[in-house]
C-alpha cells in the first residue's frame, strides 16, 4: 500500500464555478483519488474554498452581505454541488479558517527569520471613486507590450507579459470604471523569490516526468526577463489574514492583510490540520501528510490545477516551504490542464458565461458530465465543449456502449432464466480470448491512471465495455439457448460477472452508475481485478440480481437543441 496526498487547485469563493474550472483541477483529481483507493492504497484528497482578497470582498457587496456571512454561505453552496458531483474530498475546507490563519502568519515569521521577507516602500494606484487601494487584478488598461485594451495589472491575458498597475496606458478601475485613479505611497512585504531562485530551478529540473506544459510554464517565469520576480505577499484590504510574525505583530504593518496567492496554497495544509477525529477533536494526524520529520517522507504528493495557477504552485508555494527551512513536504507531481472552451467561445466567471456546475446538475445527471468532461479533458492542447459533441459521446459511450451491455444482459437472464446467476457450461475459446483481451486492456488501462494520462484511460475503460458487447453479440446467448441452454448459461454468468468489472473499473469515472451496477448486481464486492478470471467468477451460481433502470438515457436531438439555446446567453 502505498499513500498519496492529493489536492486541487481551491475555487475562489466569489460564485459557483463553471464546467472548465471544474475539469481544469477537481474533477481529474477526484479521479485520481477514487482510482487510488480502489487500488487499496491510503488516499487524503483536500480541497477548499478560497475566500480572501478582493473577489470575496466585491461579490459579498453586490449580495449585500457582511463578506463574512457571504463566505460561509456560498462554501456550503460549493460544498453541496461537489457533492452532487461525486467530488471525494477527505475534507473540504475554507481558507479563512483559523488554521490557516494561524499557518499563514507561522510561514511568513519564519520566511522574515531567514531573511526572505523585504519591506519594500512602493506607489500603488488609488481609486478616489472607490476610496481604496485597488489590488492589480483591479486595474485595468492597455498593455504597453501588445496593445490588449483590457490587460490587468498584474498580467495581460493577451500576451501573457507580467505588469505592474502603473505600467497600463489609460488605467481604470476594474470596480467602478473611474478614471479618477492616482499613485500614492504604501509600504508592503515581498517574498524574495528572487534569492531562491538556483534552488527552485534545481527542484523544477528534476522533476523530469512532469508534463511539458507545468515545467514549461515554470521556466518561462524563471527566466522571461530579467527572471524570477519578488513577489509582494500583502495587501492594503480589510478581509483576509491579518500581518503578524507568527503569534508577534509586525510594526508597520498594522491593517493590512495578507495576498490571497500567498495564504491560499498554505491552505492546502491547514484544510489537513481542519480534520477532527471520531470525537470532534483536532486530528493530530495532519502531521503525518505534511511533514516529513513525522511520517511523511513515504507520501506521494500530487497537485492537479488548470495552467493558469502553475507559476505559484511551482515557484511561489515552493518558495514559502523551502524559505521556511521546515521540513514541510513538496509536491512531486503537478498535473496542470489547458482550457475547456464553450461552443465557439470561452467559459467565463466573471462574465457568466457557459453551463456552470448548478445548472449542469439541473438537467442531467453528474455521470454524463463526468464522462464528458473527462474523456475531453484538455492535457495537451485547449479542448472545446458542444453541445452536439457532448450528445453524440453520452450516447455512443455511455448509452449505446456500457448501459445497451447492462440492460441486454440482465433483461435476457431474467427472461431464461430468472433474476438468479444460472449455473452450468465450461469457458471455451471465446471466452479465453475475451479474458486475455480484458486483461491485456486492463493493464493499460491502470498504466494510464497510474500516470494520470486521463484521456488515454477514458479511451481505454471505453474499449473495455467494448470487448463486453462485442463477446455477447458475438456468443449470441439467447440463439445459443435454442440449442444448448447450458452453454447459454454459462455466457449469461460471465456477462453479469462482466457487469460487477465493469463497476469496479468504472468507478472512478462515472461513480454513481458503477453504484448503480452494483447495487443491480446485491453485491458491494470492489476488488480490484487483478486476476481476470477469478474477477469474472466473483458472483457464483444462485447469486441474485435485479434488472436495473436504465443508466443512461439518450439526449434527443430536442433535448439538445433547447440547451444550446438555453445556454447561449449570460448568466444572470
Amino acid at each position: 500500500m502505498t499513500r498519496h496526498l492529493i489536492t486541487s487547485a481551491i475555487p475562489y469563493i466569489n460564485g459557483i464555478k463553471h464546467l472548465g474550472n471544474l475539469v481544469g483541477s477537481q474533477l481529474p483529481a477526484d479521479l485520481f483519488a477514487r482510482y487510488q483507493r480502489a487500488r487499496g492504497n491510503e488516499v487524503m484528497f483536500i480541497c477548499a474554498t478560497d475566500e480572501h482578497g478582493t473577489p470575496a470582498e466585491l461579490a459579498a457587496a453586490k449580495a449585500g452581505q457582511p463578506v463574512e456571512v457571504f463566505c460561509a454561505e456560498m462554501h456550503a453552496v460549493q460544498a453541496d454541488i461537489a457533492r452532487g458531483f461525486g467530488l471525494s474530498f477527505d475534507h473540504f475546507g475554507r481558507s479563512s479558517s483559523p488554521q490557516n490563519h494561524a499557518l499563514t502568519q507561522h510561514f511568513a515569521g519564519k520566511l522574515a527569520e531567514n531573511g526572505l521577507i523585504a519591506e519594500v516602500s512602493e506607489r500603488q494606484v488609488y481609486s478616489n471613486a472607490d476610496g481604496r487601494f485597488l489590488p492589480d487584478r483591479y486595474i485595468e488598461g492597455t498593455c504597453p507590450n501588445c496593445g490588449y485594451d483590457k490587460a490587468r495589472g498584474d498580467q495581460c491575458e493577451n500576451c501573457t507579459k507580467q505588469l505592474d498597475p502603473t505600467d497600463l496606458i489609460d488605467p481604470r478601475s476594474a470596480i467602478s470604471g473611474s478614471t479618477d485613479l492616482e499613485v500614492r505611497e504604501t509600504r508592503h512585504l515581498y517574498l524574495r523569490q528572487s534569492a531562491l531562485k538556483d534552488q527552485l530551478a534545481a527542484w523544477i529540473d528534476s522533476k523530469t516526468d512532469w508534463p511539458i506544459l507545468t515545467t514549461s510554464i515554470a521556466r518561462k517565469w524563471l527566466n522571461d526577463g530579467e527572471g524570477l520576480q519578488d513577489r509582494g505577499i500583502t495587501r492594503d484590504l480589510d478581509w483576509g489574514v491579518p500581518v503578524r510574525k507568527g503569534d508577534q505583530p509586525w510594526p508597520g504593518m498594522e491593517g493590512k492583510v495578507f495576498y490571497v496567492w500567498f495564504d491560499a496554497p498554505i491552505e492546502y495544509i491547514a484544510a489537513t490540520k481542519e480534520l477532527t477525529d471520531a470525537s470532534g477533536q483536532p486530528d493530530a494526524a495532519w502531521r503525518r501528510w505534511w511533514r516529513t520529520d513525522e511520517g511523511a517522507g513515504d507520501v506521494t504528493y500530487t497537485q492537479f490545477m488548470g495552467k493558469d495557477n502553475v507559476p505559484f504552485h511551482t515557484l511561489s508555494f515552493p518558495a514559502t516551504i523551502i524559505g521556511s527551512g521546515e521540513p514541510w513536504k513538496l509536491v512531486d507531481y503537478i498535473k496542470s490542464f489547458n482550457y475547456l472552451n464553450y461552443d465557439g467561445g470561452q467559459f467565463s466567471t466573471s462574465q457568466g458565461r457557459g453551463v456552470f456546475m448548478d445548472q449542469a446538475l439541473s438537467i442531467l445527471p453528474a455521470d454524463y458530465w463526468r464522462w464528458w468532461l473527462l474523456s475531453h479533458a484538455p492535457e495537451s492542447s485547449d479542448s472545446e465543449f458542444t453541445w452536439e459533441n457532448f450528445q453524440a459521446s453520452v450516447n455512443k459511450d455511455l448509452a449505446d456502449v456500457l448501459g445497451n451491455f447492462v440492460s441486454r444482459i440482465t433483461k435476457f437472464c431474467r427472461a431464461k432464466f430468472g433474476e438468479t446467476i444460472p449455473e452450468g457450461g465450461a469457458y471455451g475459446p471465446e471466452e479465453t480470448a475475451l479474458i486475455e483481451a480484458l486483461a491485456t486492456r486492463i493493464r493499460t488501462y491502470e498504466t494510464h491512471m497510474d500516470a494520470i494520462e486521463v484521456r488515454k484511460a477514458a479511451a481505454e475503460l471505453r474499449a473495455i465495455w467494448v470487448l463486453g458487447n462485442e463477446y455477447l453479440q458475438s456468443a449470441a446467448p439467447w440463439s445459443t439457448f435454442k440449442t444448448d441452454p447450458v452453454k447459454a448459461a454459462m455466457q449469461v454468468r460471465l456477462g453479469l460477472n462482466l457487469i460487477r468489472l465493469y463497476a469496479v473499473l468504472s468507478a472512478p469515472f462515472i461513480p454513481f452508475a458503477a453504484d448503480a451496477m452494483l447495487a443491480a448486481m446485491r453485491t458491494d464486492d470492489r476488488s480490484w481485478p487483478d486476476d481476470v478470471t477469478a474477477a469474472l467468477s466473483a458472483l457464483p451460481a444462485g447469486h441474485g440480481f435485479d434488472v436495473p433502470e436504465v443508466l443512461f438515457a439518450k439526449i434527443t436531438d430536442e433535448a439538445r437543441a433547447d440547451w444550446q439555446d438555453r445556454f447561449k446567453g449570460v448568466r444572470s
